[in-house]
């Protein structure tokens, strides 16, 4: 299909470069009177021409410059024709490659317009490349437009003519015709000063006529193979930079993708880093835990270490107490003399403390006394001190007093000199004038002397006044240095009384302990006696039990009749017998407890009464055995009332037995308690 057929339908198609064409469809030709006003024809027409051709060809769609020449087109034919004008200059004259957006044919026009500026004006080039005026600034729109945005439309049009006729090549013959023309003037301009040569004067140095333009554009030397050469040039310059291109875009995609792994894994050793900080926190606390585990179990070993020593050590003591058990049943009577033994050391010791006492007090009492007497007695070095200074002072009166006789004579002998004088001068004014003047001169004489006499006395008075000072001076002098010595002397003695002091309370301390350590093996032996009487009375309790088992035996050997009276007496014999021994036991125990009863020792008064009776050794528990056994029928009364067997023969003569048996034991107990005189033993002791 023709492209002529084609713009009718392309009109009703819509363009996405329809809002670009619009915008720059006012500023195409804005002098011309057929694109002048806004919605024209002329603008209507141009836009549909500009909009059928960016849907002809979409790569290039629309290009700024492209509109002038539609424009000049639509100015010599309709619009129809223009576009398929436009297409062919499009596909046939390189306008195409120079519009495409790359602008690839753009950039190699203005590299090759460049050589031909270098070759053909070799000054003007250095002089552009000075001021950093490059090519592009002035000749794209040349090749853009060809020349139609640069000269008045009767010069543009006639190089458009040849341009359709010939080419590009009639743009860079009158591109380097202009720079030639216009040389000198762009030489002595910089780069502002170029641009506006460009802008407003060459466009209006031809205003006569286009043959001197044309004339000068085909003097200028264009060679087709050089362009070509050129050309080549510039593709393999575009080659590489190309590939220099790709290269820098592979490159900053490597360097992308590199920054995204290093910001990858700065993350991961981020993440790293918190994980190992978080194990070495972890790994602390539980090193800490661990510590803390350890020193628990190192206290618990050590509470288990000591609870076990704590028990061997109760076991050693509950042995001990067992053994000691076993020993004090057996050695009793030698405990009883150890305590009085202590008590009376212990006595021995409250003396001594008290008389060490009393010899502090009095020797404490004795150093006052001395201090005070030495205080009252003068020191026979201050006594020696006070004659010299004495002897100094009536040195120093007897100084005085031979001074006032001096001054005395001294005035004695002035007062006769002045007598003299006055007879002398009775007879003055009978004298010449001559002895008037001697006698004159005496008279000054005198006079001087007097005063002379009066000034030695009032110098001997001051020496005097100080003598007395220095004499006052020495003297509280002396005074002081006897207060420091007496000073050092106290300070000396204190000194000595506070070390004696300390020795005193050292010696008071050892009593103390001494005192102490017996006090408590005192109170070691009271507990030993204690334990001991608890174990008595244990023992008498199971005896109890036990006779209270026989009586509930005899009880059964009655209804039974299996029960033998003879083995019967054997047996509470024996009981008697272990009744007695504890009986003993308890006694010896009640005494030691009376022994261990005694007041205290308060360090000034002691008083210790020991008054030992045989009743009062007898406790409860003796009265409770004696009653349980006359309940229980195990006495002699109950023997004769309750006969053991049922023959009549063997119960009287076992009856007598026993009648006899206790008898003697009744006569033994009474020799022992008259043997037993009461001890009362009394004592005490004032301090």
């Amino acid at each position: 299909m023709p492209i002529k057929d084609q713009y009718s339908e392309l009109l009703k198609m819509t363009s996405p470069c329809e809002k670009l064409i619009r915008r720059d469809i006012a500023r195409t030709y804005p002098e011309h009177n057929f694109f002048k006003e806004k919605d024209s024809l002329g603008q209507e027409v141009l836009f549909n021409v500009m909009k059928a051709y960016s849907l002809v060809d979409r790569e290039v769609g629309y290009c700024q410059g492209s509109a002038f020449i539609v424009g000049l087109l639509l100015m010599q034919m309709p619009e129809e024709e223009a576009f398929c004008v436009f297409v062919k200059l499009m596909q046939d004259y390189r306008l195409r490659e120079l519009f495409k957006p790359s602008m690839a044919e753009l950039g190699l026009c203005m590299y090759q317009f460049e050589c031909m500026i270098q070759e053909h004006l070799p000054e003007l080039f250095v002089h552009f490349q000075s001021q950093s005026f490059h090519t592009s600034m002035y000749a794209s729109s040349w090749f853009l437009t060809v020349f139609l945005t640069t000269f008045p439309l009767p010069i543009a049009t006639r190089i458009f003519d040849i341009f359709m006729s010939e080419g590009l090549e009639i743009v860079f013959r009158v591109g380097l015709a202009l720079l030639q023309m216009n040389q000198a003037e762009l030489m002595q301009l910089d780069m502002e000063g170029m641009l506006q040569h460009f802008q407003k004067v060459i466009p209006h140095q031809f205003d006569g006529g286009p043959d001197k333009l044309i004339l000068a554009a085909y003097q200028v030397k264009y060679n087709s193979k050089k362009m070509k050469k050129l050309e080549k040039e510039y593709t393999t310059i575009k080659t590489k930079e190309m590939e220099e291109q790709v290269e820098i875009k592979r490159l900053r995609t490597e360097n992308r993708l590199l920054k995204q792994r290093i910001e990858t894994l700065e993350k991961e050793s981020a993440s790293l880093a918190d994980r190992l900080i978080q194990g070495q926190v972890t790994r602390a606390q539980e090193a800490e835990e661990n510590y803390l585990i350890k020193r628990e179990l190192a206290t618990i070993k050590q509470q288990s270490n000591e609870a076990s020593a704590k028990l061997e050590q109760a076991e050693n003591t509950i042995r001990k107490l067992q053994h000691q058990q076993q020993w004090h049943k057996c050695s009793s009577n030698y405990n009883e003399d150890f305590v009085l033994q202590l008590e009376k050391e212990l006595v021995q010791a409250r003396l001594s403390e008290a008389e060490s006492q009393c010899a502090l007090k009095e020797m404490q009492d004795k150093v006052l006394d001395i201090e005070k007497r030495n205080n009252s007695f003068p020191d026979e070095n201050n006594v020696a001190r006070l004659q010299e200074e004495l002897i100094a002072v009536k040195l120093r009166e007897a100084e005085a007093i031979m001074g006032l006789k001096e001054l005395r004579q001294q005035v004695k002998d002035l007062e006769e000199h002045w007598q003299r004088h006055l007879s002398r001068t009775t007879g003055r004014w009978k004298d010449p004038p001559k002895k008037n003047a001697v006698n004159e001169l005496q008279d000054e004489l005198m006079t001087i002397r007097l005063r002379e006499a009066e000034t030695q006395a009032e110098i001997r008075e001051i020496k005097q006044r100080m003598m007395e000072m220095e004499t006052q001076n020495q003297i509280n002098s002396n005074h002081l240095r006897r207060a420091e010595q007496e000073v050092t002397n106290l300070q000396e003695k204190v000194h000595y009384l506070s070390v004696q002091n300390k020795g005193l309370l050292t010696q008071l301390s050892e009593a103390k302990r001494k005192q102490a350590e017996i006090e408590c093996k005192n109170k070691e032996e009271v507990m030993a006696v204690r334990l001991r009487e608890a174990d008595s009375i244990a023992a008498v309790a199971e005896l109890q039990q036990h006779i209270a088992e026989l009586e509930i035996q005899k009880e059964e050997g009655k209804l039974q009749g299996q029960l033998s009276t003879s083995d019967s007496n054997q047996y509470i014999r024996e009981l008697k017998d272990q009744i007695a021994e504890l009986n003993h036991e308890l006694r010896c125990l009640k005494g030691q407890r009376d022994f261990s009863s005694r007041p205290p020792f308060d360090g000034i008064h002691i008083v210790n009464h020991l008054i030992g009776d045989d009743e009062s050794f007898h406790s409860s528990d003796e009265e409770f055995i004696d009653n349980s056994l006359q309940e229980s029928g195990i006495g002699f009364p109950l023997h004769r009332s309750v006969p053991m067997s049922l023959d009549p023969t063997v119960a009287d003569g076992s009856e007598s037995e026993t009648e006899d048996s206790v008898l003697q034991t009744r006569e033994s107990d009474q020799v022992v308690s008259k043997e037993r005189t009461p001890r009362r033993e009394s004592y005490s002791t004032t301090v």
